[in-house]
């Protein structure tokens, strides 16, 4: 069976039935953009080798327990498991500065990188996601002024017109809601990065 015909679910659901010979054609097809994304951020490449064995050492044990479940495509999900991998190497080796809630940490500037190349943007939209659900955690009054002025890049006085509070308390439900986010990711110990 020539296992190169197949597209990712069909290797996937091949593996899981105990053909290897699918898993291997996995890997070989992502090889050159999973290895070039995790050299593309450290640069060396026995990291990158041993980051790339990592990511899918942790993909076997995921399709071998039979729970990957396929609610987005095959390789972002592979991509997001090497970025991971990628922060935990950083924070090992203490090259990337890791969050510590700092008043002058502005956490939606991970968002903002408009310069990004498609493995790039495949993280940044899990980012987006990561930090839609961390929002969702925040009191309604604050979560609702926070979108207002980040995502909808709205003024404090347009929020106070729409809210229909003034705006000091539009200010300080800002504030707030910026003190209180930054409390969830350290408390769910998350590193916003791309």
């Amino acid at each position: 069976m020539d296992t190169h015909l197949f597209n990712d679910s069909e290797l996937i659901r091949l593996y899981s039935q105990g053909n290897e010979r699918a898993l291997n054609t996995l890997i070989n097809r992502h090889n050159q953009r999973l290895s070039s994304f995790i050299y593309s951020k450290v640069g060396d490449r026995e990291i990158t080798e041993d980051i790339f064995q990592d990511t899918f050492i942790k993909v076997i044990r995921t399709l071998k327990r039979g729970t990957y479940n396929e609610e987005g495509k095959f390789l972002p999900w592979v991509m997001r498991i090497a970025h991971n991998l990628i922060i935990d190497y950083f924070r090992k080796s203490s090259r990337m500065p890791y969050f510590e809630g700092t008043s002058n940490f502005d956490v939606f500037s991970i968002i903002s990188d408009e310069r990004l190349n498609a493995e790039g943007q495949l993280i940044k939209d899990q980012i987006d996601i990561d930090l839609g659900v961390l929002i969702d955690e925040l009191p309604i009054d604050q979560q609702e002024v926070l979108n207002m002025r980040i995502f909808k890049d709205m003024s404090f006085k347009e929020i106070s017109e729409n809210t229909g509070v003034s705006i000091n308390t539009a200010l300080g439900r800002m504030r707030y809601a910026l003190i209180n986010l930054r409390k969830i990711i350290e408390e769910h110990d998350i590193v916003l990065t791309n």
